[in-house]
């Protein structure tokens, strides 16, 4: 996991910054997609074809370690969604 790129979080990235104890990783994830495809959250989506998921497969066929969510909009989503 990168957090030091500059001015953009993997969508992985991201939503390993939400997790918490009532929280796991993959539903960080889905809250995060659910976020971009309902244009509350601004991303560069990477979308898997369904031959190439290599985990559990997410909402939209969204790649979470090639999506991406650029730092200030992730903060200012955060933020709203509190």
């Amino acid at each position: 996991m990168n957090l030091i790129r500059k001015g953009t979080l993997s969508l992985d990235e991201a939503a390993h910054l939400l997790v918490t104890e009532s929280l796991s990783i993959l539903g960080a994830e889905t809250k995060l997609i659910h976020a971009i495809e309902h244009g509350i959250l601004q991303a560069n989506i990477k979308r898997w074809s369904t031959e190439q998921w290599d985990d559990e497969k997410l909402p939209g066929n969204i790649d979470a370690r090639e999506t991406l969510i650029e730092r200030a909009d992730f903060e200012a989503w955060q933020k709203s969604d509190a």
